[in-house]
């Protein structure tokens, strides 16, 4: 690994980044090909809140968070820090003094593969995490990592200016060049969601709404009694 702090990443468009981030994690999935999601191992510790920011990455070595410090320094306005570790480490590296620090610098949250601490205070301050797991085990601040370079969790690659969108459903990355065309797509994908609620909510069904009677093949209607017949025998 490059011990490497970049300092000038293209960052995603952070209007189109607001859109989809209005849109949310499932409907921005589906709508880029069900891709991107980080996986149900990454969990927010608050509920209801949802965000969306450009990625500043950061690599840690497990049980030492001196990266994390490193990369606020490079954070600006409408980012999201996201954190892994060069091995799998449960270690709380993320706690209520780097969660202030990053306010300060307009970070709009974190998602991290590692683990987090004081929980409690980061909810009271309303500052957005999605993590691995929480520890009370604290870090060091001895080895060196990178900044900004590209980062891999959940199987995602994330990179430095990628479009991060993350809620109660998890955490999805998508690729800054791919932005513009997921914002159209989500769209897109909510207005014909709103058709189908619409015909749902008249009394519809979805087997008839999706075309999916022709599945059913093979597969028998009974009544309780032809059923209870078939089965005792």
């Amino acid at each position: 690994m490059l011990k490497v702090i970049v300092t000038n990443p293209p960052r995603a468009d952070l209007g189109l980044v607001d859109k989809l981030a209005d849109f949310g994690v499932a409907t921005v999935h589906e709508a880029i090909g069900r891709d991107g999601y980080l996986g149900p191992g990454i969990r927010p510790i608050q509920v209801g809140t949802r965000i969306g920011g450009t990625a500043v990455t950061a690599v840690c070595w497990p049980g030492d968070n001196l990266m994390i410090h490193a990369a606020v320094e490079q954070c600006q306005p409408g980012d999201i820090l996201v954190v892994t570790t060069t091995s799998p480490c449960s270690d709380g590296s993320f706690g209520e003094l780097l969660a202030t620090s990053l306010a300060a610098h307009g970070v709009r949250g974190l998602v991290t593969a590692g683990g987090v601490r004081d929980v409690a205070e980061l909810r009271a301050m309303g500052f957005p995490v999605w993590t691995a797991s929480v520890s009370a085990q604290g870090t060091v601040k001895e080895t060196p990592g990178a900044v900004n370079t590209p980062v891999v969790i959940g199987g995602q690659t994330i990179s430095p200016g990628d479009a991060i969108i993350a809620d109660d459903d998890g955490v999805v990355c998508v690729p800054r060049l791919v932005v513009p065309t997921a914002a159209e797509k989500s769209a897109q994908r909510v207005a014909k969601e709103e058709d189908s609620r619409k015909a749902l909510a008249d009394g519809s069904l979805g087997l008839d709404m999706y075309g999916l009677r022709a599945k059913l093949a093979g597969v028998e209607y009974l009544t309780a009694e032809e059923y209870r017949a078939r089965t005792m025998g």
